[in-house]
């Protein structure tokens, strides 16, 4: 996983392709460029018979100089760094900022290109991709872009496990507004991956992120609850309130949310009522002993009509 960092202070994070996905993605388009450089190669030869020596070898030069190279810099240019292998292979060129490649960044591609896979049958683009961190050649660092992966295997999705029941609302009164998106996201890819890490480095990882959570709440983790469960109840009280805010829906404090898929739970009443208010309340229908309110009931003389005016 790389983690980019766009012009509006996004992070994005975007999984660059291996050497074998992108080796295959390289022959898919040289295939598809011989096949087409050979098709128009026998209609040039058919239609320069005539001609003399010179003229036919520098046609078949700037064809294969149009086709070979060119090509290959127009499509990427043209579908924004998907050309034909790449997505056949589920990859794509961006740059390094995250966003879609230009004409200049497909044309430093394709003429180093041209030295790295074609003149040295893709031993300096295999060396580069291994040493490079992110797998890139000498085109992508010298035109500053990434090939990336755009499909990722259904069952690397990013589950976040629920906490334990008796954690849901022990945390309503937090503050978590200072909490930093970037810690979020931190704590998020932490409970998504903790059962793929290994005990121990999960464990330490779960206790400074929890340091760093309650750091920035102003609250202390309370004691006997562990790092990763408190991890998990924050996160789901943070969901919570996202949730309330965009659909305007009153919920009880804590209340757990409902999984993609399954039905609207029924949501228990507060567990703490305020005083003198009881969690169900029927439609009053009178202000006062002797009050009637204005549609509530019958008035003096007049039938109900059941409009009732607006306060």
């Amino acid at each position: 996983m790389s983690e980019l960092v766009t012009g509006e202070a996004v992070a994005l994070e975007l999984r660059p392709a291996k050497l074998p996905s992108r080796g295959l993605a390289v022959l898919l388009d040289l295939a598809a460029a011989v096949t087409v450089y050979v098709v128009v190669t026998l209609g040039l030869v058919a239609a320069t018979a005539s001609l003399d020596e010179a003229a036919r070898t520098a046609v078949s030069i700037a064809t294969f100089v149009l086709v070979l190279v060119g090509g290959p810099i127009l499509v990427e240019t043209l579908t924004h760094g998907r050309s034909l292998g790449k997505l056949a292979c589920g990859l794509r060129v961006v740059r390094d900022d995250g966003g879609p490649i230009r004409f200049r960044h497909a044309l430093v591609r394709g003429l180093l290109g041209v030295i790295e896979i074609l003149m040295t049958f893709g031993v300096v683009a295999c060396v580069a991709s291994l040493v490079s961190a992110r797998g890139r050649r000498l085109g992508d660092v010298f035109a500053g872009t990434l090939v990336v992966r755009e499909r990722v295997p259904a069952g690397q999705g990013g589950f976040v496990p629920p906490p334990p029941p008796w954690l849901v609302g022990r945390f309503s009164g937090l503050d978590l507004s200072a909490v930093p998106d970037g810690l979020w996201l931190a704590v998020r890819q932490y409970l998504t991956r903790m059962r793929q890490l290994d005990p121990r480095v999960g464990s330490s990882m779960a206790e400074r992120l929890a340091a760093d959570v309650a750091g920035c709440t102003g609250a202390p983790v309370p004691p006997g609850v562990p790092p990763a469960m408190f991890l998990a109840a924050v996160l789901h009280e943070r969901q919570t309130r996202e949730a309330q805010r965009a659909f305007g829906g009153p919920a009880a404090p804590g209340a757990p949310l409902a999984p993609a898929g399954a039905g609207v739970p029924v949501l228990p009443p507060p567990a703490h009522a305020p005083a003198g208010v009881s969690p169900m309340v029927p439609p009053a229908t009178t202000q006062a002993a002797g009050n009637p309110v204005p549609g509530g009931g019958a008035s003096a003389g007049r039938p109900a009509t059941g409009f009732v005016p607006p306060a």
